[in-house]
């Protein structure tokens, strides 16, 4: 049995930015994860790929649009005049995509060599033994290992429900993995599932030039999100994506030209064909064997973590989509920070994690972002707040690009005029929650928000806008 100071279950934003730290410091860690390389999720089949690809369609569907607006033929920039079927060099998609990961790859690579007189990655399944054992199985077999602390960073999976025929869908793992299975733009696509993943995904399809679909069972869209944020960003969407709510699919069929989706809409039988489906109804947390068995305790779907990281147990710390409670790898990476401050620290509480700060992005077209306390999350807190906002109709960036939906929106505590969230639809808003973000984590005010000069003509003008209407 080997004996180290840390272990971390995983490999990805809740674990390696802890080794990293832990490391420097001078503790022996070792790293464990099913997928023998850092980054997680998030490199291997989650937001890098995605974004790939998404900022690909993106350029394409700017392109078309800017050429129908100068009058030049849409068709000379891959447009299919007749509506069906693209032109798109899909293959060149996926080999932007590939290299964009390969590139991240040989940079975690890097870092990993740099303090490997400290750090250790090792491929393969652990499981919990006792509260500071892990046993890894691994290519050259089972070894055990003992540890002062435990990071249980193991992630989240692709959820997958029992519906018949469910094997024949892809997930985002098959469109976005490195040599990806998906390696053609479907004609028509069905998307099962209006979450986040699936409206992002039909999006860039839809984009790239496929017919896409997306059959919810739900009566809404981004169901669990801010109702408010949420109409406002639906409405913005290409209303070419068809989108069927209500719709309950019962099983999928493999058919001559395709697959064959049955589904129960308002009651009656209904079906859709395509020539893919996408199955993209949510992730969920992926528990450790072992983990029920030394008394780490489930809180929703996740297990149950402190601000400081801390489970039952104080020195097994679970950051990351594991724990359930915000599933984004920016926001792992800083609770991964916090359960190594803490561990520096011998378990004391010296830092905690402020989910309220951590900003959300649906990567549709137009963007969506929020952070923070928002209207309907304000009022179940009992919260009075004050809104401003600024519509990007009269943003001066908006109209250079000619999109000009949508709008910057904050939030102010009614006495205090204290930031408490805000929203943004519409161009460059992952890029403008951040500034909110540090707003809200700062406890930032109307009037020292209205106090900065935010560049023009920049679309970011209209935070310290949207706060010189409350502040005066």
């Amino acid at each position: 049995m080997k004996t180290v100071h840390t272990l971390t279950l995983g490999a990805g934003g809740g674990a390696y930015p802890a080794a990293f730290a832990l490391a420097r410091a001078g503790h022996q860690v070792v790293m464990a994860d099913t997928k023998g390389v850092m980054s997680g999720n998030c490199l291997a089949e989650g937001c890098v790929p995605s974004k790939a690809v998404r900022e690909v369609a993106e350029l394409r569907r700017r392109s078309i649009a800017g050429a129908s607006r100068i009058g030049l033929d849409p068709v000379l920039l891959g447009a299919n005049r007749a509506g069906g079927g693209s032109v798109v060099d899909y293959k060149a998609v996926l080999e932007h995509k590939d290299h964009v990961q390969q590139t991240r790859y040989r940079q975690h690579d890097a870092e990993l060599a740099e303090l490997s007189d400290h750090l250790q990655l090792l491929g393969g399944t652990a499981r919990i033994i006792d509260p500071h054992t892990v046993e890894i199985d691994g290519p050259s077999g089972k070894e055990l290992f003992r540890a002062d602390h435990l990071i249980v960073a193991t992630g989240s999976d692709v959820l997958v429900p029992k519906i018949p025929g469910a094997e024949l869908c892809v997930t985002s793992h098959d469109i976005f993995k490195l040599g990806a299975s998906v390696t053609s733009l479907p004609h028509r696509l069905a998307v099962i599932g209006g979450g986040y993943i699936g409206l992002e995904v039909a999006c860039m399809f839809h984009a790239l030039g496929s017919e896409v679909t997306i059959l919810e069972a739900l009566d809404e869209l981004l169901s669990g999100m801010d109702p408010d944020f949420t109409s406002l960003l639906v409405a913005g969407l290409d209303p070419g994506i068809k989108v069927e709510l209500g719709a309950k699919v019962s099983a999928i069929q493999s058919s001559r030209d395709g697959f064959k989706v049955s589904y129960e809409h308002n009651g009656a039988a209904s079906y859709l064909d395509a020539d893919q489906v996408l199955m993209a109804v949510g992730r969920q947390p992926v528990i450790p064997q072992g983990a029920a068995e030394i008394g780490l305790t489930l809180e929703g779907h996740g297990l149950g973590v402190q601000p400081t990281m801390q489970t039952a147990l104080s020195h097994i710390y679970a950051p990351g989509d594991v724990n359930g409670r915000s599933m984004l790898f920016h926001s792992a990476v800083r609770q991964s920070l916090v359960a190594a401050h803490n561990i520096l620290a011998g378990d004391r509480a010296v830092d905690r994690m402020d989910f309220n700060s951590v900003p959300t992005t649906i990567f549709t077209s137009p963007e969506g972002s929020y952070v923070g306390l928002t209207r309907a999350s304000a009022k179940k807190n009992a919260i009075s707040v004050v809104e401003s906002a600024y519509p990007l109709e009269v943003d001066s960036r908006a109209q250079i690009l000619d999109e000009t939906y949508g709008e910057i929106r904050l939030f102010f505590e009614e006495h205090s005029l204290r930031l408490v969230g805000g929203w943004v639809v519409g161009i460059d808003a992952a890029q403008l929650v951040g500034e909110i973000g540090i707003a809200v984590a700062m406890g930032m005010s109307a009037y020292e928000m209205a106090r900065f000069a935010d560049q023009h003509p920049m679309a970011a003008e209209g935070i310290s806008r949207a706060a010189r209407a409350v502040a005066g």
